[in-house]
């Protein structure tokens, strides 16, 4: 079985920081492909950054609207992936959904889904 734990989020000023951790659990995992989406209220679900493995290199791929502000990384021996959030802006407040595109040896390939952590940034 596999399973997708967040963890972090929370209540910040605008201008602060916070940390979003993903770990997918299970054995013989070969993740193809990690991330985070948002969905703010009343709004789609929007793909905010993700990190994606070839061979023994990870390329990161972000939306306009972090682009300088969030950094994702992602340690691959831990099938973990970490969202670093900076300048956090009150239009960032939303739920945020890890997810994680893996490769399992009887499972097969599927997409994952966080519980997801909800982030609050107020002006």
């Amino acid at each position: 079985q596999v399973q997708l734990v967040e963890s972090g989020g929370g209540l910040v000023q605008a201008g602060g920081s916070l940390r979003l951790s993903c770990t997918a659990s299970g054995s013989s995992l070969s993740i193809n492909e990690i991330g985070w989406y948002r969905r703010a209220p009343g709004k789609e679900r929007e793909l905010v950054a993700s990190i994606s493995s070839s061979g023994t290199s990870n390329y990161a791929n972000y939306a306009g609207f972090v682009k300088g502000r969030f950094t994702i990384s992602a340690d691959n021996a831990k099938n973990t992936a970490i969202l670093q959030m900076n300048s956090l802006k009150p239009e960032d407040t939303a739920v945020y959904y890890c997810y994680a595109d893996i490769y399992h040896p009887v499972l097969g390939r599927r997409t994952y889904w966080g519980q997801g952590t909800q982030v609050t940034s107020s002006s």
